[in-house]
């Protein structure tokens, strides 16, 4: 039996673009493209509070390259403050989080083994070429994030409650 790949090539200002709240994902390579094997994007987090809620991803693996700026990540109760270079990986089922506390956007790459998260992000984000600015994430497009994530494996949890004073 032959197998037949293809390369695969995506120029500088290449690929598929999403607002995932207020975030910006563009993936490079797609697992239609990857048989299925992994999914990459370049993410530009909003500062002042981009990123993403508690989660876990119940059927793929995350790992995480910082290309600008600083990101908070907490990986099962762990913090780390993740600057240029840093690469971080989460196993599938493990709890994680980033958020950009920044005043400056960040930028990173995110590949996600096997393939399958960006299905999830082109369901429930807005493709980028018809949105010139994000706005913001509305109580509808919440909810609309919260019941599409089982479907791809992720669970999200909700923020934690404050207490009252």
């Amino acid at each position: 039996m032959t197998i037949q790949q293809k390369g695969l090539l995506q120029p500088p200002g290449g690929g598929t673009s999403y607002w995932f709240a207020q975030d910006l994902y563009t993936f490079k390579a797609v697992g239609e493209e990857t048989g299925e094997a992994y999914a990459l994007c370049q993410v530009v987090i909003a500062p002042q509070g981009g990123g993403t809620p508690p989660h876990r991803h119940l059927q793929e693996n995350e790992s995480f390259y910082i290309q600008e700026g600083e990101l908070e990540f907490h990986l099962d109760g762990q913090i780390v403050i993740a600057t240029p270079g840093t690469f971080l990986h989460s196993p599938k089922g493990q709890l994680h989080q980033f958020t950009n506390t920044s005043s400056l956007p960040a930028k990173m790459l995110v590949w996600v083994t096997p393939a399958g998260f960006e299905k999830f992000i082109a369901e429930v984000g807005r493709p980028a070429n018809q949105v010139i600015s994000v706005p913001p994430l509305s109580p509808a497009d919440l909810e609309k994030i919260l019941t599409t994530a089982p479907k791809y494996g992720i669970e999200i949890l909700p923020p934690p409650v404050e207490p009252v004073s």
